[in-house]
């Protein structure tokens, strides 16, 4: 699309967004528009349109009108949360910034990079702001200090503006096996705010905070998010002035002390995402083809993975994990994952974290055994670890005490009888990288569960003894850095994002792995929400789904194999099931849904997800379609009762309205079991229907048992 770009104005359009950008002057740029794409306009189109922006005084305020920046600024009359918060020892508490530059980047696509400057502050600014193919808008800010003193950033959150009619919010919250709960409220005057104070990402944040028009669902409503791409504390706000201007923000939450700037010295924030959708599939379906657009993305097909942790917990005996191994190999299993349990003293979750060394005890022969017989049934071998943590009862802490993270004498409150292990130090990340590496370089390990299980409380750094100061920024930047390290000597080895389940969920640590561990709750009604929120930022590629035991260990429910394997269809599939304690029936099953998810991974992995606005909260519609809207698969998903019988017809979002599709049962997700007198008439032998109607009219969903779902397949006709 053309891009035009009068003298203080830019219109960036992409992916049918368009972004108009005013430079106005000396002062920082404002958004004047940010949302569905307003078509070619000419140089008077742009200006007349910033003129009929240009709002009247009114009783009691400023002067002179001028529309928030992008980093907002108190000393322009904004009167809620500043961009940039900081002071030299009191004094440089309010910045004015001029620009002293402004380039639209055009060897970048839609880009423009702006520079700054505060004399009275010495300070330096420079803003990037891109329009991506995929039609995110994304901002990054660098602040640095020209003056002779030290400036302390006390935080930095760049704004998005969002316009009147978005009256509603929505956000995320959860906890350790139910992450990623919905809440809506009213968009009301003043600030709401989301702040996460953790060290990592956390179980209850919000992936996005959004705004949008009022009843918004999946298929329509206009709606706006952010995203903070920060592994690490972060703040989300959504701000109404009583004059009407509305802002979504967010960025790094800094603890008191942890940036102060020395002259010469820098900060760059994460990128912040902003995406905008006609519904929250669209919103989501910018952030999947960012991903999916990048050169590191995965593309290869996702493995089958069997991880040993729900089948075995601690209790390694080698006969027992290798008889696993060869069941999974026999039902389709690609990648074999040891968990938890097989370095020194760990014999339970109280003693070992850090002592990475292969426990001679319960592997006399080391792992070298175990990792010949899965490579030989022809599976990848994987292993799990937890480097950022350190049990007291180890011979690390006993040896390195000073490399725990404190706040001063005292040791902070234990999670899981473990603390932190400051990574901040070089002499921690020294020992850690090289215990990675030397297993990596030991061992044929093509894949790494990186786990993270407790909270950064009192996260304090301090080397040699040295007074403890702040240091979850300088954690998280290290643990960038560690991954970034293993990567560059191990570049086969793929690395997975566990962090007490769905813990660490942001595209920082996506940048670095190539999927994330959604949930450590395996219960498949509990995954219905967990992924289908998850899904909203991660692609489903990236999203680890595990076929559970029978009975799950964290809700005690009970499911059949079909309703479990159904709803881990939709993600990375993998199991986590003793499967020597299976019957050959539900292995044979499992095996079928196994095969399934084999043949149909290029399209669950490639297409856009889908989900039915249904107004039955018992009854859950959710799909994938192809790029090219040639094919679909969708699941119908009963999760309780519904208040009426049968349930009615369900639509079927996103396919081509023009054309015709074939719709059937796509087994062994074709079993229909409900209390019912007779079979649905179109089940049979499908049903031929335009892609209109299916969307729009749909067709009669099964009467389902609570907690058992069915496929769908629709293939369009030539």
């Amino acid at each position: 699309m053309p891009d035009t770009h009068a003298p203080d104005l830019v219109h960036f359009r992409s992916a049918d967004i368009s972004l108009i950008i005013e430079r106005r002057g000396d002062a920082l740029p404002r958004i004047l528009h940010w949302g569905p794409d307003l078509g070619e306009l000419t140089d008077d189109d742009l200006s007349a349109y910033a003129l009929a922006q240009i709002p009247q005084r009114v009783t009691n305020s400023l002067d002179t009108f001028t529309p928030v920046a992008v980093l907002p600024e108190h000393a322009h009359g904004w009167m809620g949360t500043p961009g940039l918060s900081g002071h030299r020892d009191g004094t440089a508490f309010s910045a004015l910034f001029q620009v002293t530059s402004s380039t639209v980047d055009a060897d970048h696509g839609h880009r423009l990079v702006v520079a700054a400057t505060d004399d009275a502050a010495q300070l330096d600014l420079d803003l990037r702001i891109e329009l991506t193919p995929a039609g995110l808008l994304r901002q990054r800010a660098t602040v640095r200090n020209t003056g002779s003193g030290t400036y302390t950033l006390d935080g930095l959150v760049l704004a998005f503006p969002v316009p009147a009619r978005a009256t509603e919010l929505l956000d995320l919250t959860g906890r350790h096996l139910r992450e990623r709960s919905p809440q809506r409220a009213p968009f009301t005057v003043g600030t709401h705010v989301r702040e996460n104070r953790r060290g990592r990402t956390a179980l209850d944040a919000s992936l996005l905070m959004m705004a949008g028009t009022a009843g918004f669902g999946h298929r329509s409503g206009d709606v706006w998010g952010v995203h903070a791409a920060w592994s690490g504390n972060h703040r989300m706000l959504a701000e109404r002035m009583p004059n009407g201007e509305c802002v979504l923000s967010a960025g790094e939450l800094l603890l008191p002390g942890e940036v102060r700037l020395a002259t010469g010295q820098e900060y760059t924030t994460p990128w912040i995402y902003g995406a905008y959708g006609d519904g929250l599939d669209e919103l989501s379906r910018r952030f999947h083809t960012h991903l999916r657009s990048r050169p590191h993305h995965p593309t290869s097909a996702r493995p089958v993975t069997l991880n040993t942790w729900e089948a075995v917990y601690f209790d390694h005996d080698v006969p027992t994990l290798k008889r696993l191994a060869e069941l999974g190999a026999e039902v389709g299993v690609e990648r074999f994952v040891l968990d938890d349990g097989w370095f020194r003293h760990r014999r339970n979750d109280t003693a070992g974290l850090g002592d990475w060394y292969v426990d001679e005890a319960v592997w006399p022969d080391s792992l070298h055994p175990l990792v010949d017989h899965v490579t030989k049934l022809g599976m990848e071998f994987g292993l799990w670890v937890e480097p950022e943590m350190i049990n007291p009862d180890s011979d690390l802490a006993r040896a390195h005490p000073d490399w725990i993270m404190r706040a001063g004498d005292r040791l902070p409150p234990e999670f899981r009888q473990q603390q932190v292990l400051d990574l901040g130090n070089e002499a921690a990340y020294a020992y850690i990288l090289e215990r990675l590496d030397a297993l990596l370089s030991e061992y044929r390990i093509g894949y790494l569960k990186w786990d993270h299980n407790r909270d950064l409380v009192e996260a304090g750094h301090a080397p040699g003894g040295a007074v403890a100061v702040a240091g979850v920024h300088r954690q998280t930047a290290a643990v960038y850095r560690l991954l970034d390290e293993l990567r560059a000597r191990h570049p086969g080895v793929e690395i997975e994002s566990c962090s007490s389940g769905g813990g660490r969920v942001d595209l920082g640590i996506l940048e670095r792995t190539e999927r994330i561990w959604t949930s450590d709750c395996n219960d498949a009604v509990e995954r219905q929400q967990i992924q289908r929120w998850t899904n909203l930022l991660v692609p489903l590629e990236m999203m680890g789904a595990h076929v559970g035991p029978s009975t799950s260990h964290s809700t005690g429910r009970h499911h059949g194999v079909g309703f479990r394997a159904g709803t881990a269809l939709f993600g990375h599939l993998g199991i986590e099931w003793d499967l020597t304690a299976a019957t050959e029936d539900e292995l044979a099953e499992l095996t079928a849904w196994v095969e399934l998810y084999k043949r149909i991974r290029p399209l669950l992995h490639t297409g856009d997800v889908v989900h039915a606005d249904h107004p039955d909260p018992a009854l859950n519609v959710h799909g994938v379609v192809a790029p090219d809207r040639s094919q679909a698969v969708f699941a119908i998903v009963q999760t309780a009762t519904s208040l009426h019988a049968p349930v009615g017809p369900v639509q079927l979002p996103g396919l081509d309205p023009h054309a015709r599709y074939r719709l059937t049962p796509l087994p062994p997700g074709d079993v229909v079991a409900g209390h019912t007198r007779s079979s649905l008439p179109w089940w049979a032998d499908g049903v031929i229907l335009p892609g209109r109607m299916l969307a729009e009219n749909g067709v009669q969903a099964p009467t389902l048992h609570p907690e058992r779902l069915v496929l769908v397949q629709a293939q369009r006709l030539a």
